[in-house]
């Protein structure tokens, strides 16, 4: 298909196939849409017709896509992230203060935007804040993709594609239940940690790397009988004495001050996390965005988006 080709394709008949690509199924599509399967069923034919392939393989009990399909479900994505970029701009245009912001962050970085939101949206209250969590090693991808406008992450992605700057310095924390055998302890040698328990988190990240790494190099057991989905979750257990756990100071230290968590200090264990800002480096940012930057940065001194 010719450059004319592509210019004719209606955008509606991506849409219809990237959700029946996404439903697996021609009558749910239509329902999330708001129309009759046939009409579902047409707008996929003339799609199919236009790029002269078939997008999907109907030959079995569930909907797979084809070769061809699945590019172009992730082009019609792309497409579908770029008119709400446009949207996005032509609302700014008429409005400095208003638009969408779209940040991707997992969820130990998440607790790091909360006071931001909180000021940002006392600022630009006509900014609609969408924070899309997803595991920190594909926020980069998705920045390049179009899908996020800015991510949150806890690692320097060495892309030349993308900006990233350190905005916080965080460390991993050792705690323990207030209950717990070392709770009134400063500091521990990582050679005391042999018997413990340890509760971890199912996601892998560099963090954990280090961490193992140094207890493979003491020749140290680490025992992770127990593994949970979420920070939240990790915390709960530490805090019933069921084990112990190394997790993002910023995520515990509300319970720290409060006395429901201890930490302790690992002698030879001293991991700093850094929270970085990213976004692409070609592509010029909203103004909801540059806004949400200079409120995070403390330079935003009023309500006018620059």
């Amino acid at each position: 298909m010719g450059y004319d080709g592509f210019a004719s394709m209606e955008l509606y008949s991506l849409r219809v196939f990237q959700t029946v690509a996404t439903e697996k199924s021609f009558s749910r599509a239509a329902e999330k849409i708001l129309r009759t399967q046939p009409a579902v069923s047409l707008a996929i034919q003339r799609l199919e017709h236009e790029l002269g392939e078939k997008l999907i393989d109907r030959s079995g009990k569930e909907l797979l896509l084809t070769d061809a399909g699945k590019i172009v479900f992730d082009f019609s994505r792309r497409f579908e992230h770029l008119a709400l970029e446009m949207n996005t701009a032509l609302a700014e245009m008429r409005d400095n203060s208003a638009g969408v912001l779209i940040v991707g962050a997992n969820e130990s970085t998440s607790l790091y935007l909360l006071h931001h939101i909180v000021n940002y949206r006392r600022l630009y209250p006509k900014v609609k804040v969408k924070v899309r969590r997803s595991l920190s090693s594909k926020i980069p991808s998705q920045l390049i993709d179009g899908e996020l406008e800015l991510g949150v992450i806890s690692f320097d992605p060495q892309d030349d594609r993308l900006h990233a700057e350190v905005i916080f310095t965080d460390h991993l924390a050792f705690v323990v239940s207030p209950e717990h055998r070392l709770a009134n302890r400063g500091s521990v040698s990582i050679t005391e940690l042999g018997s413990e328990t340890f509760i971890a988190h199912n996601v892998l990240s560099p963090y954990r790397e280090v961490v193992l790494r140094e207890f493979q190099r003491h020749r140290v057991a680490l025992n992770m009988d127990v593994e949970m989905p979420t920070v939240e979750t990790i915390r709960q257990m530490v805090q019933k004495n069921e084990g112990v756990a190394f997790l993002p100071k910023m995520c515990v230290a509300a319970e720290i001050e409060r006395g429901q968590l201890r930490e302790v200090r690992v002698e030879e264990l001293r991991v700093d996390r850094q929270v970085h800002w990213v976004y692409p480096a070609r592509r010029a940012l909203s103004h909801a965005a540059k806004a949400f930057l200079d409120v995070v940065k403390g330079r935003s001194i009023s309500g006018e988006v620059s």
